[in-house]
């Protein structure tokens, strides 16, 4: 297929500097055999005459050409047969969303271009095409036109936040460069690079950590470093190719869709850290975590100024409606997403099991607080016996009577001059804590499920992806005195765990979230000032000498 001008041009000058890559690779592995028949040859026509120097010679080279021979087939042969990693996807097949099939085949008509060969979805906000034209991914092709897959067209991988968030006709602009690219695609110089490019890849993942296939590793690497600069422009010149010829179709839309890019992003990166992360910590997982974005983003739309005028799209119909089922599809999409940002299993099981956002409350966030005031309390336990017995020849040892877990404790404890040393070793104490349970967690025989096999989908891709750098001691502390506070709030005040979308676990008290709370217990935990808190405890009505229910 003809591509545009002049993007595409650029794209196949790279190709096939890439090409030449392989060429030259070629010709130097096929170098000694050459020089082995002109011996031969020379011999066998008297051009070149008998004698002990040239028989060395001839020995010598033809031993040559056979091990780089040799060694050349044994790289070939890995970089054909090694499997490029595929991106971890939802795949979704024609008679789950026929309409979203339509949209693509006719956005391809309209472009001109190969239609994708199938469709999945990404788990992040992002859509690209995705070769999988590998003998070892053909079970992940052909359910598109025979006209798609003529053409060994690639999969179009679309974010699933952009379907559930953005309107059809925001989609259809977005994805009209995505779309474009399967043109640039369709030529054999670049789709021959690419798979050449792929292949090294994969060939370097294959060699590593295996001594027997260091001189495959070792070429690979030299091969791709020698085309690394071609691939990545013959990449911007495809990109380019692809946006030119996408410059008619919905350029008007095209500027609004990017604007819902950004928004979309910000809502699901808060979603995924301040919603999702802390059920993952704890063995659940929100089954609806797309439907979740819409909300998360209307939230933004009320709370941001700069965001206002977002919300009245809403009355137009989301690109989720393209799906035939979209509440199963967004619980794949969300099982998948815990998988990659937290690594837990493929499938829901005993100690890895799904909640609605409608439980969310309830069976995350009060837990959430009370698995923490408990290892606050535990901790603090420790502390106590350890000064106890330090000071057991001068003064009575512990008389075995334990400490009941109350916010009146956590105040005396951290309150004053001496808080400060006291919340240091908290925090200490705490982190290690944190990260003994996070280590026994991991531990299959302590799980409570069992190990999944590798996901064909992932190909070596690794399981976890961290939203958050690990939390420091103070922050820890910080939480865990919240934690304490909201567990007292619920059971002596009448307040109730509740949910942000844009913060995550909040304390509701009156049907109204109390965001001042936290204020409060950052003064007592960095200055040792219990004040503020005390005075907060009093206008809740929470009775903090009375002990929290612990998990």
């Amino acid at each position: 297929m003809a591509v545009p001008e002049p993007g595409a041009h650029a794209a196949r000058t790279r190709a096939l500097a890439v090409l030449r890559v392989r060429s030259a690779a070629l010709a130097v592995a096929l170098l000694p055999a050459a020089a082995a028949v002109v011996l031969l040859t020379g011999r066998l026509t008297g051009r070149i005459p008998d004698g002990s120097g040239w028989e060395t010679a001839r020995g010598a080279v033809g031993a040559l050409a056979v091990v780089v021979l040799l060694l050349a087939a044994a790289v070939a042969a890995v970089v054909a047969r090694a499997r490029p990693a595929l991106s971890p996807t939802v795949p979704i097949p024609e008679e789950t969303a026929p309409d979203l099939y339509r949209l693509v085949r006719d956005l391809a008509d309209r472009l001109d271009v190969p239609a994708p060969s199938a469709i999945a979805l990404t788990p992040d906000c992002d859509s690209w095409l995705e070769d999988r034209t590998h003998p070892a991914h053909a079970s992940a092709r052909g359910v598109l036109p025979a006209r798609g897959r003529a053409c060994a067209a690639p999969v179009l991988v679309i974010g699933s936040p952009f379907l559930w968030w953005m309107r059809v006709a925001e989609l259809r602009a977005l994805l009209a460069p995505v779309v474009a690219g399967t043109g640039p695609s369709a030529h054999p110089d670049i789709a021959a690079a690419r798979r050449f490019v792929r292949g090294l890849d994969a060939a370097v993942a294959v060699a590593a950590g295996r001594p027997a296939l260091a001189f495959v590793g070792w070429a690979a690497r030299l091969l791709l470093r020698s085309c690394r600069g071609h691939a990545a422009e013959m990449e911007r010149g495809v990109a380019a190719a692809a946006s030119e010829r996408a410059q008619t179709v919905d350029y008007g839309l095209r500027i609004v869709a990017q604007e819902q890019v950004g928004l979309a992003y910000a809502g699901w990166d808060r979603l995924l850290n301040r919603v999702a992360l802390p059920a993952w910590r704890m063995g659940r997982w929100p089954s609806r975590l797309d439907a979740g974005v819409v909300s998360a983003l209307t939230e933004l739309s009320r709370r941001d100024r700069l965001a206002e005028g977002f919300a009245s799209r809403l009355g137009e119909r989301p690109a989720c409606d393209l799906l035939e089922e979209p509440g199963v599809i967004d619980e794949a999409a969300s099982l998948l997403a815990a998988r990659l940002f937290h690594g837990g299993p493929q499938e829901p099981g005993a100690g890895w099991s799904p909640v609605a956002w409608s439980q969310y409350p309830e069976e995350v966030v009060d837990r959430k607080w009370r698995l923490e005031a408990a290892r606050l309390h535990r901790v603090l336990d420790v502390l106590d016996d350890l000064a106890s017995y330090g000071a057991a020849d001068a003064l009575p040892g512990p008389d075995g009577t334990p400490a009941a877990p109350t916010v009146a404790r956590v105040l005396e404890r951290l309150s004053g001059p001496a808080g400060s040393g006291l919340g240091e070793e908290l925090g200490v104490r705490l982190s290690a804590e944190v990260a003994r349970e996070a280590a026994l967690e991991e531990r299959p025989e302590h799980s409570g499920a069992a190990v999944p096999a590798a996901d064909p989908r992932c190909d070596g891709l690794a399981p976890l992806f961290p939203l958050q750098p690990p939390r420091s001691g103070r922050e820890l502390l910080t939480d865990h005195v919240t934690a304490m506070v909201c567990c007292a709030a619920v059971d002596t005040a009448g307040a109730a765990p509740g949910l942000d979308w844009l913060d995550g676990p909040a304390l509701l008290v009156g049907g109204a979230r109390r965001a001042d709370l936290a204020r409060t217990v950052l003064s007592l935990v960095e200055d040792g000032d219990g004040e503020p808190l005390r005075a907060w405890l009093g206008e809740v009505g929470v009775r903090a000498e009375k002990p929290v229910r612990l998990v």
